[in-house]
């Protein structure tokens, strides 16, 4: 009976794993798989883009407000609806005929993702009520959050040598049956005292603002200067302004928005978007230079991704040893720094190679990613007083999917204006160019060089954007702050 009793939290804990691997891969499956998927349902380059982020947008956006309705309707109740949802909508998805049904259903996808997260973390609670236990637990929690995403374009890799771009979809029905079916057996009930309700206002006008403002990003990128594009910025951008004076007034505010007057919290904040933007916009980037620049078959694509896969999962389990000994400032200060670098030699990818440059940046740069998913929730945590810490770490965490969705929609819609503005005479997307027939050798070849082009013009600027945190990091916190 005793053994039972001991069994059953780490058995819980393997059980929570699941569904967190599967929001984590699906925020990156597609890195690889869009060259085939575009063979398959044309989409355009603005459908493209927004097949990959709408999944992450909806997740960001919602991650806060599921948090609240768990804690007054239950979690593990939740976290079994979402997963339900989940592997239907993937299902779905599998067999999408067009572009925007595959967008509505990543759509339907992140909407459940946003009920699993919260709700996995406060079950994982319930299981460890040792405070040991549970730190080491929810370190585990980390480290396959971030190994799903990171091994997502593996996975993906191996199933496309052998079936249609839908399985990548489709592998995620066993696991979530598997989820719950066990789940009742091993995870008990939890719920909080939550003061206030969910201000759906603040709901709404927060996923539609940045909506709004990432598709006015698409279109003016796509297509130039416009009406539309600025018409929908403007109103983007007026959402989101009256959304943050709503949280100001309400008693309760969704996000607590004067969190971010403190520098630290918000520098937190910040590594943890970041990151997140320059992994997802450089994966997408660099699997489209692999695949149809270089020719490389998408399995072997997807085996050049394992070093930093493993350099990542492997920098999230030993990080939070080495932050007790040098610090949060200097952990902060190496998290940047090692992206800047290990992205900065994605310049010596070329229209002609560059594959071992390519393993080399993704693994220096999975050193700092690593730490990102280490340090940015405690450090939020701590810069802020104790009653405030569930606040803080829900924004820590929202971070992270909002980093993954912006990422592929702001620095995505960056490299598309560039290969637009170089390559006027080819095709939206490169692949496009590529795969239409009877476009000419000279065509094809400045098509390569414009997405190249617009390859390094992005990884220069997430350079800058990191360097410029390192700095930031090194002057506003205290060389003697740890965890």
């Amino acid at each position: 009976m005793q053994t039972a009793l001991v069994r059953r939290p780490w058995l819980g804990l393997l059980v929570i794993l699941a569904p967190v691997l599967l929001v984590a891969m699906d925020g990156s499956v597609l890195f690889l798989v869009m060259p085939e998927l575009t063979t398959a349902l044309r989409p355009t380059a603005d459908e493209s883009l927004w097949i990959l982020d709408i999944y992450g947008f909806a997740v960001g956006s919602l991650l806060v407000a599921f948090g609240s309705i768990g804690d007054r309707y239950g979690r593990l109740r939740l976290l079994m609806i979402g997963a339900a949802l989940f592997g239907i909508s993937s299902a779905a998805a599998s067999f999408a005929q067009t572009p925007r049904q595959l967008i509505v259903l990543r759509a339907l996808m992140g909407i459940a993702g946003a009920t699993l997260l919260p709700s996995a973390l406060a079950v994982l609670g319930e299981l460890f009520p040792d405070g040991r236990l549970r730190s080491r637990a929810i370190g585990i929690f980390a480290a396959a959050f971030a190994g799903g995403f990171a091994i997502g374009p593996v996975v993906a890799g191996q199933l496309l040598d052998r079936f249609w771009w839908g399985s990548v979809f489709l592998i995620n029905l066993p696991v979530v049956v598997v989820f719950l079916v066990l789940a009742p057996f091993l995870l008990r009930e939890v719920r909080a005292v939550r003061r206030g309700t969910v201000d759906v206002p603040s709901v709404l006008t927060s996923a539609l603002g940045l909506l709004l403002t990432v598709y006015a990003v698409k279109r003016l990128a796509a297509g130039g200067l416009g009406v539309t594009p600025f018409v929908l910025g403007t109103a983007g951008l007026l959402t989101l302004s009256w959304f943050v004076r709503r949280q100001r007034r309400l008693e309760y505010p969704l996000i607590d928005v004067t969190l971010f007057r403190d520098r630290v919290f918000s520098l937190a904040i910040v590594t943890g978007l970041v990151p997140l933007a320059a992994w997802s916009a450089t994966a997408y980037l660099a699997g489209i230079h692999l695949q149809s620049v270089l020719g490389l078959p998408v399995r072997q694509a997807a085996l050049l991704a394992v070093p930093g896969a493993v350099v990542l999962t492997v920098t999230c389990v030993v990080t939070p040893a080495v932050v007790g000994r040098i610090g949060v400032r200097a952990a902060l200060v190496a998290c940047h720094g090692f992206v800047a670098v290990g992205l900065l030699l994605l310049l010596f990818l070329d229209a002609d190679g560059g594959i071992g440059w390519y393993v080399g940046s993704t693994a220096i740069a999975g050193i700092g990613y690593g730490i990102s998913f280490s340090v940015v929730a405690d450090t939020a945590v701590a810069a802020v007083p104790t009653e405030r810490g569930g606040s803080a770490a829900a924004i820590a965490e929202t971070s992270n999917e909002l980093g993954n969705a912006l990422g592929i929609a702001l620095l995505g819609s960056l490299a598309a204006l560039v290969y637009r503005l170089q390559a006027p005479d080819a095709a939206s997307t490169l692949t496009e160019t590529v795969q239409t027939p009877g476009m000419s050798p000279a065509t094809i070849a400045r098509a390569e060089a414009a997405f190249v082009l617009g390859l390094h013009v992005t990884v220069v600027v997430i350079a800058v954007l990191h360097g410029t945190l390192a700095v930031l990091s090194a002057r506003w916190i205290r060389a003697s702050a740890t965890r």
